[in-house]
């Protein structure tokens, strides 16, 4: 139990927290929200003893294991699941006594080392740790490199493994979901909702708390009030509370009107001044109830694109990957386009892709060197107006598919049409960090746009939220979701017919991405949405394609689909893995051309849509069955039904066995059905 008593915190002269009471139970998942700025992390620190209460009292269980995502990653030469594996520090320092122990000769000591490392399940720790970064995303090929070696939003994802591989009572998450994809965030989701101890976790992805939380601390003005519920509850009973409160408010004001101008009519006549006094001492023991005070909705829009053609970009039978060249000493470089080159052993800490293994092969282009190909046989299309979600496990080949359509990547084989009106706006995972230190909007704007009045810049980056002053303020003091929103400003800026984006929701607060959601609703153009934002993918995209196992495809279906697509994917997978062990391998089957299977699978979509479609129709039937038996049993039940003819009750009764045994049957073929579409799923 967490207990806070009169707690007040302050940030320099500015009050965060104010006379807080509340009491955080056991085992509870507490989701802390509010806006930025208001306490969220400043309450983590407080918790963790970084910070000391300035007021009241923060009481903690005596001995509390505390578990929390640092902030930075050294540049460890140390293996990655090492590195994940020194999160429960106790079983370090176990297996260091061991080490110890040995190295003194001093069987005793080790005797008593062995018992307490298998209190401590040490011996399949190490397995542990590899579920952790599978799950997070790490192949098993770079669980032992060097954390060194990793780029930032891996060693993030590093630190998130090796908070959650230490045993803890209270786990703090500051943010979790940043730097994950979609794959990802379904498995840490659930995770946590199997994690036993006490959760407080910010977040703005309202999806993810909505999976993981039983309960909601909202902070407010420096105060913080607890419901029970995750963020959708939250949100009705908010509502619901603003508006008593309005209503509250209402009331009082028309009584205090009320009372006012009776003791402003006779306070001064000395037969009414027994009750104006009366007046006046009922109107100093109103409550004083606040009114609502509407918070100020941000939005922005993306302008009408100039130019909108029906037809604006199609890939055919593109094979996209990275060129490798070879450099002297045998090292390779892989090739990205537009000059821009990175080392290939560096790839995979810096191209989410990088992570699936990518196979090297003679170059398609008949060039020198090695390829590394992420995606073959790629047709895919872009019309006017479509909204299109990408989906796929993580390092399927997402980021490696945008580049290609942004043409920032050469397709290693095939070909690339653009119209000739087409204008992409592009926003990448590095697009903030790309923004120029010391240089404000207004700088950013003018570099772009040289020649353009600067009030007709200043005018649209108000619209931006970076009104006044802020114009002119360096990006440097910027928070993460304002550099986001200035990227994402200056994309605008352009016009685009095209919007291709690469996890845009990344340092974003709830608000912002409901804005986000909200402008890209509005959008007129064409759009393609890399994100792990469910609630912004179902809100803005109108079909999705699936980006797995070197194949870009079509995907028949919804994001919980999609979830459970996954996980008949990696159940499928464990078990093609065993039956590798147990049988003997199998003859190759004939490889098909690229005509069959693009046959194959148009034949695959087609029986799969009429399934769905039949699945629909046995919901739809099974309601109207449901509908008439409820009917039935209510005429069945009456007592003036066996008062009437014997064959109209026996009518009901043969009606009633028809139904049940028809509902029978199409329950059994609706589950068959299923069955098979999970089946080609997997």
């Amino acid at each position: 139990m967490i207990a806070f008593r009169h707690f007040a915190l302050r940030r320099g002269s500015r009050l965060l927290l104010s006379d807080i009471d509340l009491v955080i139970q056991s085992g509870w998942r507490l989701g802390v929200i509010g806006r930025n700025g208001c306490g969220k992390s400043s309450l983590f620190a407080a918790l963790q003893g970084q910070l000391d209460a300035d007021a009241g009292e923060l009481d903690l269980p005596a001995k509390l294991r505390l578990a929390s995502v640092a902030q930075e990653t050294p540049a460890l030469p140390d293996a990655a699941i090492d590195y994940v594996l020194g999160g429960d520090q106790e079983l370090a320092e176990v297996l260091q006594a061991e080490s110890d122990a040995l190295a003194r000769g001093d069987m005793e000591a080790l005797a008593g080392v062995h018992h307490r490392i298998e209190e401590l399940h040490a011996y399949d720790a190490r397995a542990r740790a590899g579920r952790l970064m599978h799950g997070l995303g790490f192949m098993p090929d770079t669980h032992e490199r060097a954390v060194k070696e990793f780029s930032g939003g891996w060693r993030v994802r590093l630190n998130l493994a090796r908070a959650l591989m230490a045993p803890s009572e209270l786990l703090l998450l500051d943010e979790p979901t940043n730097h994950l994809d979609l794959d990802a965030v379904l498995w840490l989701e659930e995770w946590l909702r199997r994690y036993q101890g006490t959760l407080l976790i910010i977040s703005h992805d309202r999806e993810f708390l909505d999976g993981v939380i039983t309960h909601t601390m909202h902070l407010n003005d420096g105060r913080a009030r607890l419901y029970t519920g995750n963020y959708s509850a939250f949100e009705r009973l908010r509502a619901e509370q603003l508006r008593q409160q309005q209503i509250s408010y209402e009331r009082e004001q028309a009584e205090r009107a009320h009372l006012q101008s009776f003791i402003d009519r006779f306070k001064a006549k000395a037969t009414k001044a027994r009750q104006a006094q009366s007046r006046m001492k009922r109107l100093e023991k109103l409550a004083g109830t606040e009114a609502v005070r509407a918070e100020r909705a941000f939005s922005f829009q993306f302008p009408a694109p100039g130019r909108l053609p029906e037809s604006m970009l199609q890939l055919e039978d593109i094979i996209a990957g990275y060129a490798l060249l070879p450099l002297p000493g045998g090292e390779r470089v892989g090739v990205r386009g537009h000059g821009r080159e990175e080392r290939a052993s560096e790839r995979a800490s810096v191209e989410s892709d990088a992570s699936s293994g990518p196979s090297s092969q003679p170059s398609p282009r008949g060039g020198e060197g090695a390829v590394s190909v992420v995606l073959s046989d790629v047709r895919f299309s872009l019309e006017a107006g479509e909204r299109i979600g990408l989906l796929g496990p993580n390092g399927a080949g997402k980021s490696t598919l945008v580049k290609t359509l942004v043409g920032e990547l050469e397709p290693l084989g095939g070909e690339r049409k653009a119209h000739k009106d087409l204008k992409i706006g592009y926003f990448a995972q590095h697009t903030v960090e790309s923004l120029h230190e010391g240089s404000s909007p207004l700088d950013h704007l003018q570099a772009k746009a040289p020649g353009v009045a600067t009030q007709v810049m200043r005018d649209f980056l108000g619209t931006w939220n970076f009104a006044g002053d802020r114009a002119f303020e360096p990006v440097d003091g910027f928070s993460g979701g304002e550099r986001a929103r200035l990227a994402l400003a200056l994309i605008a800026w352009d016009k685009p017919n095209l919007l291709l984006l690469d996890e845009p929701t990344n340092h974003l607060d709830l608000d912002m991405r409901e804005a986000l959601a909200d402008a890209l609703a509005d959008f007129d153009g064409t759009l393609v949405l890399v994100s792990h934002d469910r609630h912004l993918l179902g809100m803005v995209c109108d079909s999705f394609w699936r980006v797995a196992d070197g194949v870009v495809e079509s995907f028949d279906g919804d994001l919980d689909d999609y979830a459970r697509w996954l996980r008949t994917r990696g159940t499928a997978s464990k078990k093609a893995a065993k039956a590798g062990i147990d049988k003997p391998a199998a003859a190759v089957a004939p490889v098909e051309s690229p005509e069959e299977r693009r046959r194959n699978a148009a034949a695959q979509r087609e029986n799969e849509k009429a399934s769905r479609q039949r699945i629909k129709r046995i919901e739809t039937r099974t309601a109207s069955i449901d509908a008439e038996l409820a009917a039935l049993e209510a005429r069945l039940a009456d007592p003036d039904t066996y008062n009437g003819p014997t064959s109209e009750m026996m009518k009901l009764g043969q009606r009633q066995t028809e139904l049940r045994r028809e509902k029978e049957a199409l329950e059994a073929e609706w589950l068959q059905l299923y069955e098979q579409l999970e089946a080609v799923g997997a």
